[in-house]
């Protein structure tokens, strides 16, 4: 199962190196009009490997960014095409919230299970003391 976020965020810090490749800092300012949701993505270049390092390292801390990282990554993407989504109903498989929205949910529902599996962060326990 850690594989497979382990797959998502490496694909999902692909896709957002290429756009930034592209397009650079503003890369989403044509697609994306909302000034959050640019940002948002951007972040990602630093978010998504940051959550495969941690998932990879088997911290409970890299489950918890996931599921912060796809909570939001839903919301924006779903927020940012709806214009788009609305406009033409069959454009939703071409405007890629659905596989974001199929990778989310099963982070989200998988979360709860890795984290009882998981021990307690070293470093949680250290700042704890």
């Amino acid at each position: 199962m850690l594989a497979l976020y382990i797959a998502g965020f490496a694909e999902g810090t692909g896709d957002h190196v290429r756009w930034m490749a592209h397009g650079g800092i503003h890369a989403y300012a044509a697609s994306y009009p909302q000034v959050p949701i640019q940002v948002f993505f951007v972040s990602l270049i630093v978010l998504d490997p940051l959550a495969v390092v941690l998932v990879g390292s088997v911290r409970r801390a890299g489950i918890w960014l996931a599921v912060v990282i796809m909570a939001l990554d839903i919301a924006a993407n779903w927020i940012g095409n709806w214009s788009r989504i609305a406009g033409a109903p069959a454009r939703l498989l071409e405007t890629g919230p659905w596989l974001i929205t199929a990778f989310g949910v099963f982070v989200l529902a998988s979360a709860p299970a890795l984290l009882r599996l998981m021990r307690p962060d070293r470093d949680a326990a250290a700042f704890a003391a």
